[in-house]
């Protein structure tokens, strides 16, 4: 099985898109962004017809690479413009239905970033310094630390002491089988993965409780889809509707020559998180089998989860702690 693409940037629509004056489903904002039935000839020009589809995973996007000479958890940050001079990106943008020809001042327009903080691949540079893409961001990453509570969920993943992640992947080829295992992030260099869980993204999987949440990373790609639609409005709008395999946040297509493309439920209209999503239909074993300081909070998600360790759950929703 190939390794598929890294998430660096933000994927484009696999259909063409319009802005519409309407609050948006997916933001709290007045814009709605909406796909036309018109295939996006940047999806036609990587060949998408022989992409590998894989399920969109509705968590946060995290990055493996070296921090001071070691493998790390990076969380996704994007450098995003002051509040007015995204009003001003926004009035242009729906003004003339599209942000070509739109002006940022780098220096002045966008917030201020941690020092460690370092630009995504594949970001432009003028002058050696990054400017912002389409969308009006300039994505980026910051190191995943301990002591910092704005990304514990994500630290609750790590084991830098032990140089591991805690991961759910398919088990071999069995793509009916989930396991949730801890992999060494040396392994996981230069991948991208999705963190999912009980206090990310409104947490649309159902996964643990308040008192005892649950996280994991997912890398990007590993979920295919064993049959997927045709590139075709129509034909996709019934999948997701009427398919149990459709009961997904949308589809990344992986193209032979890296590019990216996407389809979310909301461009087509329709409704997320949906109950009874098609990652809860599958099995999942626990094979984590980790030492744990003997001083580590009961919370410890590698504790945890070492607790149950040989275990086979009906779906990772069945996961819970509560002794």
């Amino acid at each position: 099985m190939r390794r598929l693409c890294s998430v660096q940037q933000k994927i484009p629509c696999v259909f063409l898109t319009e802005v519409r004056n309407e609050p948006s489903r997916k933001r709290d904002c007045q814009f709605q962004v909406v796909a036309t039935e018109n295939v996006n000839p940047a999806a036609l020009e990587a060949d998408i017809h022989c992409a590998v589809a894989t399920e969109k995973i509705d968590g946060t996007c995290c990055y493996v690479t070296t921090y001071k000479g070691e493998p790390y958890l990076w969380a996704r940050l994007d450098r995003k413009p002051t509040k007015q001079a995204d009003k001003r990106f926004k009035k242009y943008q729906y003004s003339r239905k599209t942000c070509k020809g739109f002006v940022w001042n780098v220096d002045e327009d966008f917030r201020e970033v941690p020092e460690s903080w370092i630009a995504a691949h594949r970001v432009q540079h003028e002058n050696g310094h990054p400017v912002p893409d389409e969308h009006g961001h300039i994505p980026g990453w910051v190191p995943v630390n301990h002591t910092n509570k704005q990304y514990c969920w994500h630290a609750s993943v790590v084991n830098y002491d032990s140089g591991v992640a805690l991961v759910l992947k398919t088990r071999g080829e069995d793509e009916g089988l989930f396991e949730i295992v801890s992999i060494p992030l040396v392994d996981l260099m230069e991948q991208t993965l999705e963190l999912i869980g009980t206090n990310v993204n409104g947490n649309p999987y159902g996964l643990g409780s308040k008192k005892y949440p649950v996280h994991v990373l997912v890398p990007h790609g590993v979920l295919r889809i064993r049959n997927p639609p045709p590139v075709d409005f129509q034909q996709l709008y019934s999948w997701f509707q009427e398919c149990q395999e459709g009961r997904v946040e949308g589809i990344v297509w992986h193209c032979d020559d890296g590019t990216l493309i996407k389809i979310h439920r909301h461009h087509l209209g329709l409704k997320w998180p949906v109950g009874d999503s098609f990652l809860n239909t599958r099995a999942v074993l626990v094979h984590v089998d980790e030492e744990s300081d003997p001083d580590a909070s009961e919370k410890d998600l590698f504790k945890s989860f070492s607790s149950i360790n040989g275990k086979l759950f009906s779906c990772i929703q069945d996961i819970q702690f509560e002794t």
